[in-house]
């Protein structure tokens, strides 16, 4: 099956896997929540109250209310919007870089060693400490925070990308372009790209749940983007202090964090049945 009639028989094949059209469903309700947050929110993300504060859920604030009666639903929906702001751009960013560093050493063989070495070296550190490296190097803010992760997770999908771009560069089609005389830039744009196109989508799901779960945890612990926007991680921080006494605090932010990230793992593994049927016939 080529990945053309792969992203045809997408939709269709999806609709079949249950676990993958609910992640799919979830995160579809995530996005809208975010992209309609000033219309959906019942109160703005940071006005005050303190008459209000530590109320539990209730008719009028449904999550509650933190220790300045901010409302903590409206809070959560507008979190969601710098949760994926940050997600979608460390996507980007380590996809453009992992592709780049993958196809250059899966390709041309004396770039494999040195680059090799390079992937072998970041990915020896810990992601969120190789993270906060860089966040503390650069300054906290969006970003800075894109950025580090960026780079964090671009190994992972450089990895993807060189394996398969090994096994494509012996194909038939490929060797043929070569021998035709095609320009290089041709090969790879033409034959070699759209072909790691499956492989490349499926490792950015799994790369968006990790970033979204890495910037929570880079809000929590003090060092990802400003206190001043409300984030998940920043709402999980604030919220332990009162734990106890108000534990809703903790418990609605924690949720949309599980939610958001589980159902970016069931998408990627949808996509990642549809692009190797094997998977599937394995289970």
């Amino acid at each position: 099956m080529t990945d053309t009639t792969n992203f045809l028989a997408a939709p269709r094949l999806l609709l079949r896997n249950r676990a993958a059209l609910l992640g799919a469903v979830i995160l579809a309700i995530v996005v809208l929540a975010a992209l309609l947050a000033p219309l959906i929110a019942p109160y703005a993300p940071n006005k005050l109250s303190i008459v209000n504060k530590l109320q539990p859920p209730s008719a009028s604030h449904l999550f509650g209310t933190d220790e300045f009666g901010r409302d903590i639903l409206s809070r959560a929906i507008f979190a969601g919007r710098v949760s994926l702001l940050v997600s979608l751009g460390v996507v980007a960013l380590s996809t453009v870089l992992g592709v780049i560093l993958g196809v250059a050493a899966g390709y041309f063989r004396a770039l494999d060693a040195p680059i090799s070495r390079l992937l072998d070296a970041m990915m020896s550190f810990p992601d969120i400490l190789l993270a906060i490296a860089l966040v503390a190097a650069l300054g906290p803010s969006v970003a800075t925070v894109i950025i580090a992760l960026g780079i964090t997770y671009a190994p992972r999908l450089a990895r993807i990308v060189r394996g398969s771009t090994l096994v494509l560069r012996e194909m038939p089609y490929i060797e043929a372009a070569i021998t035709l005389g095609l320009p290089t830039w041709r090969v790879l744009t033409r034959h070699l790209l759209l072909n790691l196109a499956s492989p490349v989508l499926v490792q950015a799901t799994f790369v968006f749940a990790s970033a979204m779960l890495a910037e929570a945890s880079l809000s929590f612990l003090g060092v990802g983007v400003s206190t001043d926007m409300p984030t998940w991680g920043t709402m999980l921080a604030s919220g332990r202090e009162y734990m106890n006494s108000a534990p809703w605090l903790m418990i609605f932010p924690g949720l949309a964090i599980v939610f958001s990230v589980l159902s970016l793992q069931l998408l990627g593994d949808g996509l990642r049945d549809l692009v190797d049927p094997r998977l599937t016939k394995e289970r």
